[in-house]
């Protein structure tokens, strides 16, 4: 078995893999007859050898791979193949390389970060940046991209920048090819549990066209949300009473009482509120509200109302599933609601 921290390159390279088969076994038998025998230790303990080491355990359950519940992980420096990698955040990451690809050798082995690989999922592996994390990678021979969550490391091999999944190199159209060269854009850090509601989310805005600018908000939107009420006692000096828009709520003429709202998440840049909202506009009606405090001001982004708690908690669950597992519940008042 074969340490997918130490692989790097996937197994339908088979080219490569002849090659460094061959070379092996030729410098094997060249050691017994050489006085010179501490070379060729070196590479078969694999000190210098990206491909030695221990597979990672299996994934034991049946049925579909688990997504998510990994940890966030950064780590310390390590060497891999006489190369030192340094893992660390890394705003602004922009780098062009050459990407592999890995699929059935891996798939339902735990990664990196404790999470499996499903490589029928759009994953990724990178030797430094944080885990788990979004990044956007460009073929630069199409134009395609895609939103990839990085949960794991690798590639060790030559000057390769990222490894994708399987799913992730049929997407930018190279999987035949074994390896392209590409762009890759770090986008910040990916919720820790999310099922791919959130992934999805970032894939569908970066097809429509999203900009980095938005796409990053995006992801610090996920990673930041916070609790802000509770649902028995909201926070009425900080939620303000608002007149709802009515044409989005599907009972019409609702008698004056009691209703749910989902409290997202604040934020301290209103930009990354609005990009949340953007995201969750599917979910129903999405608002940003201002929230005045001690410093400076927050803004709170608010779905709903809802006028079922049975409605209120499958949206709510819903939303955590995209990426926001703060997200809450809280009670508000409504003086009417009608349709048109």
């Amino acid at each position: 078995l074969v340490s997918r921290a130490l692989w790097g390159v996937e197994m339908t390279n088979w080219r490569g893999c002849s090659v460094l088969f061959l070379l092996t076994c030729g410098l094997l038998l060249a050691g017994c007859s050489s006085q010179d025998s501490k070379a060729l230790q070196v590479i078969k303990i694999g000190k210098l050898d990206p491909f030695a080491g221990t597979g990672s355990p299996y994934y034991k359950g049946t049925g579909r791979v688990p997504r998510g519940g990994g940890r966030v992980h950064i780590g310390k420096p390590y060497q891999v193949a006489g190369r030192w990698f340094r893992p660390h955040e890394q705003p602004g990451y922009d780098k062009k390389g050459v990407a592999s690809w890995y699929g059935e050798a891996f798939h339902r082995r735990k990664t990196s970060n404790g999470e499996f690989f499903d490589m029928a999922m759009l994953t990724a592996a990178h030797a430094t940046l944080p885990l788990p994390s979004y990044a956007k990678v460009t073929n630069l021979s199409n134009g395609k991209s895609v939103i990839v969550r990085i949960n794991d490391r690798g590639p060790f091999v030559d000057t390769r920048v990222i490894d994708l999944s399987k799913r992730s190199a049929e997407v930018l159209d190279y999987k035949n090819k074994g390896k392209t060269n590409v762009r890759v854009q770090w986008l910040g850090m990916a919720p820790v549990n999310d099922q791919g509601g959130h992934l999805a989310m970032m894939n569908k805005q970066n097809k429509r066209g999203a900009s980095i600018r938005t796409l990053v908000a995006a992801a610090e939107g996920s990673a930041n949300s916070i609790q802000v009420a509770s649902i028995e006692e909201p926070q009425a000096d900080a939620i303000q009473e608002a007149a709802y828009e009515p044409t989005r709520i599907a009972k019409p003429k609702a008698q004056r009482g009691a209703a749910y709202v989902i409290q997202v998440g604040s934020f301290s840049n209103p930009e990354n509120a609005d990009a949340v909202r953007d995201s969750l506009s599917s979910y129903g009606a999405v608002q940003v509200f201002q929230v005045a405090g001690a410093e400076d001001a927050l803004y709170q982004v608010q779905l709903g109302p809802f006028l079922s708690g049975v409605g209120a908690q499958d949206a709510l669950d819903a939303v955590r599933q995209a990426g926001f597992p703060e997200a809450i519940l809280s009670k508000t008042r409504i003086e009417q609601v009608s349709s048109r």
